[in-house]
């Protein structure tokens, strides 16, 4: 029984098809045996004939190609001086080229391919926008209070031991701050807040609280002069409830 192929290799362009050849003959991209290359070229558009598949015309032009770069290479060459003039009369300098372009631009899908995949395996949220105003008094911007938290998270501790979290809510850290405000004759630091577990968890939750404090006027944030510590007053008057115990 004759012997039959069960599969070709599709390529995409005969450039594709030309660097398979190369690289599976080891070839110096350089320094191509045209001869070679031509032959095994033209070896796989009959293996297409064969099982009567379509040929795409730019195959069959560059097998043209080939063939011409060929016959220019069997032709006597006049000896030259020097190299350079010797690689301007090189046949297989423009079809160098090309190749040389195409491995680039195959090499470049090949990175975004790659770059592509490990996108994937990621999903992002649209930034969130948050419309919050607080009206602060004169003189003290939301960029103090902002260096404030700063301050007070660097000097925080990690939240690194092995214990049952206690959950603080932001509900439960104004009770603190107001608490500790009727305990302290109604003034006290920022850094005074942290009095369940010092931690950074805490810390969030304390700064929140604060903010939520002003916006309901339940409380006054003053500063005497930049840098100095930022001191929370009770307000007893002209504050809104919103029905906590505050």
């Amino acid at each position: 029984m004759a012997a039959y192929k069960i599969k070709l290799e599709a390529f995409e362009g005969p450039l594709e098809l030309l660097m398979h050849l190369i690289e599976k003959n080891k070839i110096d991209i350089y320094d191509i045996p045209i001869s070679l290359i031509t032959e095994q070229y033209i070896e796989y558009l009959n293996q297409l004939q064969e099982f009567n598949m379509d040929i795409a015309s730019e195959f069959l032009v560059m097998a043209a190609n080939l063939l011409q770069i060929k016959s220019r290479m069997l032709l006597p060459r006049q000896p030259r001086v020097t190299m350079e003039e010797e690689d301007e009369e090189d046949p297989r300098r423009e079809l160098v080229d090309r190749l040389l372009e195409y491995r680039r631009f195959k090499q470049a899908a090949q990175y975004l391919e790659k770059i592509k995949w490990e996108r994937e395996k990621y999903f992002v949220r649209l930034p969130q926008h948050f419309d919050i105003q607080y009206v602060l008094p004169q003189g003290l911007s939301i960029d103090r209070l902002i260096a404030a938290l700063v301050t007070v998270w660097e000097s925080a501790r990690d939240d690194f031991a092995v214990v049952d979290r206690e959950e603080i809510s932001v509900q439960n850290k104004m009770q603190d701050i107001v608490m500790l405000l009727h305990r302290y004759d109604g003034k006290i630091d920022f850094e005074q807040t942290l009095i369940r577990q010092g931690t950074r968890s805490e810390l969030i939750v304390a700064f929140l609280a604060l903010l939520e404090l002003i916006r309901i006027k339940r409380v006054i944030v003053h500063q005497s002069r930049g840098f100095e510590p930022i001191q929370i007053i009770l307000n007893h008057e002209g504050y809104s409830s919103t029905g906590g115990d505050f």
